[in-house]
């Protein structure tokens, strides 16, 4: 089976959690089928696997509408988009879109990365759930991540397709930290700075831990750090580190207390569980998608929530975490419950999916 897989959204220098699903997705996938991945730009090979491509079109061009074709003249067997925008007017093939999360219907601020025209349409699209139920209908099938965006996509009658689940995973990890080990006086935040993401709560529980610091992890402009920073009551708490490799970031999860996240709205939140895979116990806003991916642990030391607003609270999960004891127990229970998931399992999912369509057409 020929199966293209659009990977239009990988990054080119450092992962987000679209270009991670994908990248991922595609590495676990190939040796189960043929695969070919779809690139707008040769960069993006950097962080893909060594792999047949083929480079086509922008996604956020004015010929994605028309991209199939591009497609059609390369006769694949079934194509899958880890987004829902791929354009399929004239397609001559199966065609699997996903939906990660509902997010922007509540949080319409575009990210900042689109360009202007693709920001305006971008509002414009998650005023109303019109767009997105044409978008979806028009694929074969639909996939997302979690149990917790089936659930709402259901609600929203988003689509008419059945919606199979194909979850996100950590990457795979030798052995887990030493959870006898104290953990260093650090926490990590790994996302984006957008305004859902709530960063501001979490400086302000730190400025309740002063023997702490705040690892921030992700790429950030000049003007938002110094907005952050200007909330912090000792700015020397936080790292702002603009990015950081995949070792870095490992050796901060895997020396910290826990990793932190206090966002009002999440899809999946891969660091989440990729903390878990470390060993490492995580607090977080007390959300449906954190409980989905903690399972039995939500609510225990290894998965602690508090309320997004709670600074106090934020500050209180992490003091409970410095008994030796506690940590020790939190940290393996952490790592079990991670092997829950697995991209060897996901990229079995998709497989299983996109091989029923190609018998089907």
């Amino acid at each position: 089976m020929r199966l293209f897989m659009d990977c239009r959204y990988v990054r080119t220098r450092v992962h987000d959690g679209i270009s991670r699903y994908t990248a991922s997705l595609v590495a676990a996938a190939a040796d189960k089928a043929q695969i070919t991945m779809l690139i707008s730009d040769p960069a993006q090979l950097r962080l893909l696997p060594d792999l047949p491509h083929l480079q086509i079109s922008s996604p956020t061009g004015p010929q994605e509408p028309f991209v199939a074709a591009q497609l059609n003249r390369h006769c694949p067997d079934v194509v899958f988009s880890p987004m829902q925008t791929m354009g399929s007017l004239g397609r001559r093939y199966p065609l699997i879109l996903t939906l990660h999360d509902l997010i922007y219907y509540q949080h319409r601020t575009p990210p900042r990365n689109l360009p202007a025209p693709v920001r305006v349409g971008w509002r414009a699209y998650h005023l109303s759930y019109a767009p997105q139920r044409l978008f979806l209908n028009r694929a074969d099938a639909v996939a997302t991540v979690s149990q917790t965006t089936a659930d709402l996509m259901a609600a929203h009658r988003l689509t008419k397709r059945q919606v199979h689940l194909i979850p996100n995973a950590p990457q795979p990890v030798d052995s887990p930290r030493d959870p006898g080990q104290t953990p260093a006086k650090e926490l990590v935040y790994m996302g984006s700075f957008m305004d859902y993401k709530n960063v501001p709560a979490l400086i302000a529980g730190m400025n309740l831990l002063p023997e702490y610091r705040l690892h921030l992890c992700s790429p950030i402009d000049p003007a938002q750090r110094a907005q952050l920073s200007a909330l912090a009551q000792r700015p020397g708490q936080l790292v702002f580190h603009n990015s950081v490799s995949e070792e870095h970031y490992h050796r901060l999860l895997r020396r910290a207390t826990a990793l932190v996240t206090l966002s009002r709205a999440e899809g999946f939140c891969l660091p989440v569980v990729e903390a878990l895979r470390h060993g490492t116990p995580v607090i977080t806003s007390d959300l449906p998608i954190f409980r989905e991916v903690a399972g039995e642990l939500a609510g225990t030391p290894a998965a602690q929530t508090v309320r997004d607003d709670d600074a106090a609270g934020l500050a209180a999960a992490v003091a409970r975490l410095e008994s030796r004891e506690t940590f020790s127990a939190a940290s393996r229970a952490a790592h079990r419950r991670s092997m829950a998931y697995s991209w060897e399992e996901s990229a079995r999912r998709l497989i299983s999916l996109a091989s029923s369509l190609h018998q089907s057409n």
